[in-house]
């Protein structure tokens, strides 16, 4: 049985911070994808249901099917979508290894959903490929991806950068990929995707709206602390420094010229 691996960890605390994420930054990931024409939906790495919900949400007549690997989080997301009307009779959650999914070739599905995913998963090339085996030829593909090496934040603060570093280190010793954004349309061409489209989506933030930085670098601030519990026990980073790095976060907000900057990657991409 493979060993669930996972940066932030799977404690309720962490849940309902990725319920809070997603809602938080869906108006950034959703402007540009349009699954309304698809009718059974693929969402692999469906986690705590978060995605899900926004999905049968936005696509009222796509029925979804939602494969995860981690049997608390699914119990979670099982919690939380049995609670909510929309989501009525309209989806299914299996518990399934994504690079080696328990469906036929060719499938029932017309389209497949990803985000935030893949970079956790040790072989995500392995993923595309499975999920380009199990959708019909034609079916619309939608990733969304980190690229971590983007995040800019002004003023200088020295051990938010040092906490960062140890944050990807250790995101990458774990077998993920935290710069794997920018590497999505090489992926996607080497399995057999046709008609691969890239793009890269900017948060920029500034003294041009204030309110705006202030929530995402509050937001920001809670994405860092996630991960502390395992910087501390791994050793990737000291106590006090995480502290330091609360600190900074907090002089970050209230400052009258902060700058905040993040970039991701979305692609879309069509099954042959």
């Amino acid at each position: 049985m493979l060993k669930e691996k996972y940066l932030h960890g799977f404690s309720k605390t962490e849940q309902e911070r990725l319920m809070r994420q997603a809602r938080f930054l869906e108006n950034y990931i959703y402007t540009d994808i349009d699954l309304s024409s698809v009718e059974n939906l693929l969402e692999v790495g469906s986690g705590v249901g978060a995605q899900t919900e926004i999905l049968l949400r936005r696509f009222p007549s796509t029925q979804l099917t939602c494969v995860d690997f981690s049997e608390s989080q699914i119990e979670t997301a099982r919690a939380f979508l049995s609670e909510n009307p929309v989501a009525k009779n309209r989806y299914e959650i299996l518990q399934m290894d994504a690079t080696d999914m328990d469906f036929n070739a060719n499938d029932k599905f017309d389209g497949a959903f990803l985000c935030w995913v893949l970079e956790h998963i040790p072989n995500p090339v392995k993923v595309l490929s499975e999920i380009r085996r199990v959708l019909k030829p034609g079916s619309v593909v939608y990733l969304t991806e980190v690229l971590n090496s983007s995040f800019f934040l002004d003023p200088y603060s020295p051990n938010t950068w040092l906490y960062w570093k140890r944050y990807n280190d250790l995101q990458y010793d774990m077998g993920g990929d935290p710069f794997i954004g920018a590497k999505l349309g090489n992926m996607l061409q080497s399995v057999g995707y046709s008609n691969i489209q890239t793009t890269v989506k900017t948060i920029h933030l500034d003294n041009r709206q204030p309110g705006k930085r202030a929530e995402m670098i509050n937001f920001w601030a809670d994405l860092l602390m996630s991960g502390m519990p395992n910087l501390i026990d791994s050793g990737y980073v000291e106590a006090e420094t995480a502290e330091k790095v609360k600190e900074e976060m907090k002089a970050v907000a209230k400052n009258p010229n902060a700058v905040f900057f993040y970039s991701f990657v979305q692609a879309k991409a069509y099954t042959s």
